[in-house]
């Protein structure tokens, strides 16, 4: 595996429409057997979490710019990339590789015997580090990061639209399970799963 991937700048226009967009989203279960290149998988995430002005505002709204949100990638078939789990970094948007191999079939079993997420080509993974947002906002927070994941996973799903992709959210599944799958840190929280692929 590499020691990191750097993306390319990401591109701003896509030529479709945000209302575009929303109409044609839509939840797939279930995904052709096509691989995904780097350059899709950079766009998801840096719609998700990417940072988007100078002083590192995120393309997500967050309570007080705390930002406890982590993304993680299974790559199953993405060109160019070896199967394994990566870990976002938006601040330089590149991904660093955390584990080699496949991953895709622990995760079906981690979420309940779901086969068809093992179809997608990559499933995208937000996390929360929780204390982040409670240390400033006390148990509120919990709710403040649930609201900012929801944001990026919509972020993400709208992205996909554009690149003529596929998603939908997963959230049942043993939290201990998918946070030992992909090597979550000791204090962040798996929310929801994403697999991303062609319809």
């Amino acid at each position: 595996m590499p020691d990191r991937l750097t993306f390319p700048k990401p591109r701003r226009s896509s030529g479709l429409t945000l209302e575009a967009c929303i109409s044609q989203r839509r939840s797939v279960r279930g995904f052709c057997d096509r691989a995904l290149d780097v350059n899709q998988i950079g766009l998801l995430l840096w719609a998700a979490q990417g940072v988007t002005a100078d002083e590192g505002k995120r393309a997500a709204p967050s309570a007080g710019a705390l930002y406890p949100l982590e993304l993680y990638v299974a790559v199953g078939r993405v060109v160019d990339l070896s199967p394994g789990v990566y870990r976002y970094l938006p601040a330089r948007h590149e991904m660093l590789p955390i584990q080699a191999g496949g991953r895709h079939e622990e995760l079906v079993v981690a979420a309940g015997g779901q086969d068809w997420i093992a179809t997608a080509p990559a499933i995208i993974c937000i996390a929360a580090v929780f204390d982040r947002t409670t240390a400033k906002y006390g148990n509120r927070g919990r709710g403040y990061v649930y609201i900012e994941a929801g944001h990026a996973a919509q972020s993400l799903m709208l992205e996909a639209v554009t690149l003529g992709l596929a998603t939908t959210m997963v959230g049942a599944f043993d939290d201990g399970e998918v946070k030992r799958i992909l090597h979550l840190d000791g204090d962040e929280t798996p929310l929801c799963l994403i697999p991303v692929g062609s319809p």
